[in-house]
């Protein structure tokens, strides 16, 4: 797994597989990238090759860690299997794909603009 920033956007890329022995991993550095104030995250499971029960429960706990902080969550380069899986399950609607880290970056940076609109000019009533 490596993490990289860009701007205020953490990108992971996930690779190989994301079962009950793997997932562990990905919850550590989600966590540490909360502890680190950082909220926009954006998956690249472009590597991802294999995603069993355990892998779609830890994306879950992932996704609602991250917006319970405040935070986004998004995912870039699903593999036919793994965009099956999350079609079978329903958590396609969940997770906001997108084509590419480009694009995904740029919902990011739209979505804090909005944010520190609304809470550095409230609006008025």
């Amino acid at each position: 797994m490596i993490i990289r920033q860009t701007d205020n956007v953490s990108l992971v890329d996930v690779s190989g597989r994301l079962t009950s022995f793997e997932s562990g991993a990905l919850h550590a550095a989600i966590q540490s990238l909360l502890s680190q104030g950082q909220q926009n995250i954006v998956l690249n499971l472009t590597d991802l090759e294999y995603l069993d029960s355990s892998g779609i429960g830890d994306l879950v706990r992932n996704y609602l860690s991250v917006v319970k902080r405040g935070g986004a969550m998004k995912v870039v380069g699903l593999a036919p299997k793994v965009e099956e899986i999350l079609r079978v399950t329903q958590l396609y609607q969940v997770f906001p794909e997108f084509p590419d880290e480009a694009s995904a970056r740029k919902a990011s940076h739209q979505r804090s603009r909005r944010f520190l609109a609304r809470t550095t000019h409230p609006a008025s009533s």
